[in-house]
């Protein structure tokens, strides 16, 4: 593990993604690669059990990761991966909360209607993978990461201010970056020591994106079993 992201969801994580990559620090984690990746739902959801669960198993293949669930553990990847560097991705708080409303909030509150409870009922019943997602998210960022705060706006703004406090207080400065996407290569590649691409700066993942994503995904998710898919970038 070279790159560990500690940036909430919805902060550029996705670019961040596909930039690492880019830069030869892939493949990199993100919550697409758990959705995807089927064994790793109940693995994800056995550390969010309280269950023991390796990191080398659950991020092996990986040289990076950014995004929920991994960043739900910055602290936990950065003391057992002592070497990688720390990326925080950051963004104005009110826009960041203005987007988890239109996307994360937005499927939360989808899967609470009689629609989505119906649907976690099938899944379990047929053994599918929506079931398993949906409770390894809620343990992993509606009760670790926010504390169940996840309907008060106000608590929503301290937990996302909280949190960037807390990683700044706990890696040294020489090993994080605190970073917005809207600033490009630059900073990143002068953080890791690389050249910065003729390109620019992927930008991916609005919300019109991820609404459309999301419904696709989860349909997946609801048909499929363990098991119908590999589990991690050098499994076969």
């Amino acid at each position: 593990m070279q790159v560990i992201g500690a940036g909430f969801g919805r902060t550029g994580t996705l670019s961040l993604k596909t930039a690492l990559e880019r830069l030869g620090y892939g493949p990199c984690h993100h919550m697409k690669e758990v959705i995807e990746r089927p064994e790793q739902i109940r693995r994800w959801l056995a550390l969010a059990e309280g269950r023991p669960v390796s990191w080398e198993d659950l991020l092996r293949g990986y040289h990076s990761c950014v995004d929920w669930p991994s960043a739900a553990y910055w602290r936990e990847l950065a003391g057992h991966f002592p070497e990688a560097k720390v990326v925080l991705t950051v963004r104005d708080p009110q826009r960041w909360l203005d987007s988890m409303n239109a996307t994360v909030f937005k499927q939360r509150r989808r899967g609470r209607g009689l629609r989505g409870r119906a649907m976690r009922g099938l899944s379990s019943a047929l053994g599918t993978d929506f079931a398993a997602f949906t409770e390894m998210t809620r343990l992993t960022v509606e009760e670790r990461v926010f504390g169940g705060c996840w309907e008060d706006p106000a608590g929503m703004l301290r937990a996302f201010q909280a949190h960037i406090d807390d990683v700044v207080a706990a890696i040294p400065p020489g090993r994080l970056l605190r970073f917005e996407v809207g600033q490009g290569w630059e900073p990143l590649c002068g953080f890791l020591g690389v050249a910065v691409p003729e390109e620019p700066f992927p930008r991916v993942n609005d919300s019109a994106d991820f609404d459309r994503n999301a419904r696709a995904n989860l349909a997946a998710l609801l048909l499929r079993r363990s098991g119908q898919a590999r589990s991690g970038p050098d499994e076969s």
